[in-house]
């Protein structure tokens, strides 16, 4: 059993913050800058720990800018407060993420998109079926070697998509439940206690509010834990913080 829940800590917390930290951060935003070997390391570590679910940088970082530009709005991507339920609004940004990997979405991305490298092969690889089968097999194995029964298998499916699971919890809950600090014009919500599982995610309100800012939390109670991360890597010189 602590095989199994070490494995699901491991891969939802490296998984979570590949996509906090790598993805929305770092592509989306640009908050920071780092040389072309931190830049590939990071952008496998995204790969391997999103495994079967590995999201493309790139389009990411435009499905996510076209979310801000548009928070909560029809032409919102991924708002709550237009789909009846958290299943359809993940086949929605499914179906934009697909038109913008194909390149049928007419997006206006920001700057720091524009600027943004992306490593083909990595996204060739990472996004073909074979790749993700072959990460589902990995995590089906670990499950028969370790799981002292057939009830922990389901968990799998958490696996398999864990990158979309922290997209619709984070999307769908922060943006309909929790407290605001600041009127931003749309729905957004701090969820401090949930955050302790979403590194820093969860403070939408606070991130609406001041896009370019590195670190989530703004009360004095509020804590993302990313951000301490950031300042460590930025201190040794793996990233440069935009000032």
């Amino acid at each position: 059993m602590i095989p199994i829940i070490l494995f699901f800590a491991l891969h939802w917390y490296l998984s979570v913050f590949a996509q906090s930290f790598f993805l929305h951060r770092y592509a989306a935003h640009g908050m920071f800058r780092m040389s072309s070997f931190w830049h590939r390391f990071f952008y496998l570590f995204t790969w391997i720990t999103q495994g079967s679910s590995f999201l493309n940088p790139r389009a990411y970082a435009i499905l996510h800018m076209e979310h801000h530009k548009h928070s909560d709005t029809e032409d919102d991507p991924h708002s709550p407060h237009f789909f009846e339920d958290v299943i359809s609004m993940m086949l929605n940004t499914k179906r934009v993420y697909q038109d913008i990997l194909s390149g049928k979405y007419d997006a206006h991305p920001d700057v720091s998109i524009k600027d943004y490298t992306s490593w083909k092969f990595v996204d060739k690889v990472g996004d073909s079926w074979i790749t993700r089968i072959a990460f589902c097999v990995a995590y089906t194995f670990f499950y028969f070697a370790f799981a002292p029964n057939y009830y922990w298998f389901a968990l799998l499916p958490v696996h398999f998509l864990m990158g979309p699971v922290h997209g619709a919890f984070v999307n769908w809950c922060g943006h309909k439940y929790g407290y605001s600090n600041f009127d931003n014009g749309d729905q957004s919500r701090n969820t401090f206690v949930w955050d302790l599982f979403f590194v820093g995610e969860c403070f939408q309100n606070n991130h609406h509010r001041y896009p370019r800012r590195a670190n989530f939390a703004k009360r004095w109670f509020e804590l993302d834990l990313t951000y301490p991360l950031i300042k460590a890597m930025n201190l040794v010189g793996i990233i440069k913080l935009r000032s």
